[in-house]
Parts: C-alpha cells; sequence; structure tokens
C-alpha cells in the first residue's frame, strides 16, 4: 500500500509588494528567467497531456507520433513492413489525414473526465512535429489542418471551450517549433540556421495565433533541439507574451525553447521526457510521463501490460510532488476520439486517490528530506502556508462532491439501460 505522508507546518510570511508599476520583461533570458510563476501552476500538481494528431491514423508501433519521421527519415524496418503490407505503394504520410476523423469526439465528455481525475490544467497538442495543426490556421497556405482535411472540426478551439464551460482547469496547448519536412525548415537548416524565414513565416505566427484566438494558460514548447533559441527569436515571443499578451498574468511557459535552453531557460523546467531526479530542484519542474509505458499517442498493437498499473502511476505521482514537481499526466485518443477504457479507469482511480489525499498535494512544498529512509514506499510533503492548506482541503472536498455525482449518475444510467433491455425481451 501506497503512503504519502504529510507535515503540516504552520508558518507566516508578510510580504510588501510594490504594484504601482507594472514590469516590463526584456527579451533575453537574463529578464525572463526573473519573471515568478504564477501560483495556479504550483498548487496544481497534476496536469493531463494529450497527443492527438495525424499520427492517431496510423497508430502503429512505438511511439505513432513519431511515424513519418520513423517511415522516412530513420527507415526503421518495423515501420517499412507496416506500410508495404497495408497500404498501396504511392501512399503518402498526408493520406492518413482523411482517416484522422475524430467521429466520436465529445469534449465535454472529456473535460468532465479531466476535471474526475483530480487534474487541474489540460495540454491539448496543437501541432506535433509532422506540422498538421489541430485548429484552423490562417498561416499555412496548404490545407494541412483539423477544419480543411480530417475532422473537419476546430479540435482545439472544441476543447477549449467545454474546458472552461464544465470544469475550473486551466487550459494549455503543445506547439512544436519545428516540423520535420517543412521545405522552408529544411532551407534554413541547410543554411546552417544563418535564415529563419521557417520562424518568421509559420513558427512564430502560429504561436502568435494560438495565443491571440484560444488564450492557453501554458505554452507548452518542443522541437527545440536542432537549433539555438536565437534561431527561434523565442525570448522575442516571450517578451510578448509576458508582456502584452491577452494571457501576460497567467501563462506559463516550459523551458524547450532552443538548444541551448532546455533544462536552463524558460517558465518551469521539464528538462527531458519523464524527468524524475527523485530529490528537490532549485527551480519548479514538472514530469511529463505517459499511462503507455513506450508511447505518447495511442498504438493499435499495444497490450495490457504496455500500460502502467495503478501502484505505477501513484508511485510516479508521489515521488513527483514530494520533489517538488508537477506530474503531467499523457493520454492518447483513438483517432476516433475516443480515449480508451484503460485509460479512463487510470484517470478516475487517480481521481478517487487524490479524493482522499488532496489535502496533502494541492498545493503542497517539499518537506526537509523527501524520502523515508526506513521505507522506500513513504513519500512526504508538507503544507507551510494555513490558507493554501484549506484551498487544499476545499479543493479535495469538491473533488469528492463530483465523484460521488458522477458514481449516481452511473447507476441512473445502468438502471434506465436495464429497463429499456427488459423492455426488448418483452
Amino acid at each position: 500500500m501506497l503512503k504519502l505522508g504529510i507535515c503540516l507546518c504552520v508558518l507566516a510570511c508578510f510580504v510588501l509588494i510594490d504594484r504601482s508599476e507594472s514590469i516590463i520583461y526584456e527579451p533575453t533570458w537574463e529578464s525572463l528567467d526573473k519573471r515568478p510563476l504564477p501560483d495556479w501552476f504550483d498548487f496544481s500538481k497534476l496536469g493531463i497531456f494529450i497527443h492527438w494528431g495525424v499520427f492517431s491514423a496510423p497508430s502503429y508501433g512505438h511511439s505513432p507520433a513519431w511515424g513519418w519521421y520513423y517511415w522516412k527519415i530513420q527507415k526503421v524496418p518495423g515501420w517499412q513492413v507496416f506500410m508495404e503490407k497495408n497500404y498501396r505503394p504511392d501512399f503518402t504520410y498526408a493520406d492518413f489525414a482523411k482517416d484522422f476523423t475524430a467521429e466520436f469526439f465529445e469534449p465535454d465528455d472529456w473535460a468532465t473526465l479531466f476535471k474526475l481525475s483530480g487534474a487541474k490544467y489540460v495540454v491539448l497538442t496543437a501541432k506535433h512535429h509532422e506540422g498538421y495543426c489541430n485548429w484552423h490556421t490562417n498561416v499555412s497556405s496548404w490545407n494541412w489542418n483539423s477544419v480543411d482535411v480530417g475532422p473537419h472540426r476546430d479540435l482545439v478551439g472544441d476543447l477549449a471551450r467545454s474546458i472552461r464551460a464544465k470544469t475550473n482547469l486551466h487550459f494549455g496547448l503543445y506547439h512544436s517549433l519545428y516540423e520535420w519536412f517543412n521545405p522552408l525548415y529544411l532551407r534554413d537548416k541547410a543554411n546552417n540556421y544563418q535564415t529563419n524565414d521557417f520562424v518568421m513565416e509559420k513558427t512564430l505566427p502560429e504561436l502568435y495565433e494560438i495565443v491571440k484566438a484560444y488564450k492557453p494558460e501554458l505554452i507548452w514548447s518542443d522541437g527545440q533541439w536542432e537549433a539555438p533559441s536565437w534561431y527561434w527569436n523565442s525570448t522575442i515571443f516571450l517578451a510578448w507574451l509576458y508582456n502584452q499578451s491577452p494571457v501576460k498574468d497567467t501563462v506559463i511557459v516550459n523551458d524547450r525553447w532552443g538548444n541551448d535552453t532546455t533544462c536552463k531557460h524558460g517558465g518551469y523546467l521539464n528538462c527531458d521526457d519523464r524527468f524524475n531526479p527523485g530529490e528537490v530542484q532549485t527551480r519548479k519542474w514538472e514530469n511529463a510521463m505517459t499511462l503507455n509505458r513506450d508511447s505518447w499517442s495511442w498504438r493499435r498493437d499495444t497490450d495490457i501490460g504496455q500500460f502502467l498499473t495503478t501502484k505505477e502511476m501513484l508511485s510516479t505521482f508521489v515521488k513527483t510532488i514530494s520533489c517538488g514537481g508537477n506530474m503531467l499526466m499523457n493520454v492518447g485518443p483513438t483517432k476516433g476520439g475516443v480515449i480508451n477504457p484503460i485509460l479512463q479507469e487510470r484517470l478516475m482511480e487517480m481521481g478517487t486517490w487524490l479524493g482522499v489525499n488532496g489535502g496533502a498535494v494541492y498545493g503542497s512544498k517539499p518537506w526537509r528530506v523527501p524520502k523515508d529512509a526506513m521505507n522506500s514506499n513513504v513519500w512526504y510533503t508538507c503544507q507551510p502556508d494555513r490558507e493554501v492548506h484549506e484551498k487544499a482541503k476545499e479543493t479535495t472536498r469538491n473533488l469528492r462532491k463530483s465523484l460521488l455525482e458522477n458514481e449516481q449518475q452511473n447507476e441512473k444510467r445502468k438502471e434506465k439501460i436495464t429497463a429499456e433491455e427488459k423492455q426488448w425481451q418483452k
């Protein structure tokens, strides 16, 4: 049985803050790194990551979100055989877009599920490395987005509206800086990044567009590793985001803004996928991890052994928050927009656990020693701020109430189904 120890320390701290003048952040890492994180992020502790896009159509092999790369660049034998056996010789990756249908996508249901998991923020893939946009972008001049081809829906907008209407979760977006096969990017790369046509014509306009249109409170940047931040104009964008954007007071970003920034600069650190150092860090950090052991997106060729058990999921979470981190827990929906029942079950189990232990989780801080010296299954948190602790307890009570209401609704659905079945048997 997993145990989460809690040490409640009652401390008082009085800070005088001069708010007469707004701070202006300069487009330098020295200035941007001084911006304090909005309080909501550390209080949240748990977020939901959603990897969903054209890659959900083939949904094959290790990490299908990288399928195009494995097929055409690395030429992984498994992908070569898969494509030869199942698709015509002239089939292109773009042909998968029509199969990304999202016909079962019910954003209200997703929002309710995420709320019941106890998570406090959601991050949806707006654009992965393949360049396909899950919104109707005005930046791209070709039909490589979810409104023009595939679902024929604004997936980002649909989920954003449901999250805000049905929950109090914070809405965030994942965005890849680079694209594997974009000609503008490949030309800049060939020029040793001394030109940045791709950034000026594609990356930056997209970022400005999604911030203005959807007002995400978290921007989870990725695809930074091939070029430095000066190529991406990252500091220029972040200075605008912090000073002038519609979310300037509440927005948070990660550290993936160039191959010189990872684990060094940005809002908070996630350093690497599944980053979980096991000790307290000097800056706020996040463990972006997956419920499927080796895949960020849904894969059809999966089996039960590839999913984290409930104990493994909770162990990872407890270890993460005891060392001061947040956990961003990834689910990968099917191409039709279904979150598999196994993943739904894990989310509900997390919510049930938080409904009991949330007072030791939300808004907590690391204790003087995060891990018990005698029992490796015991990790500690503390609540040094009484007001924050009261908010954590209220959050936990509200979660229990929502879980109970959901259980009652499920019972009514079962009774209705039973009554209908009896009627059919007559």
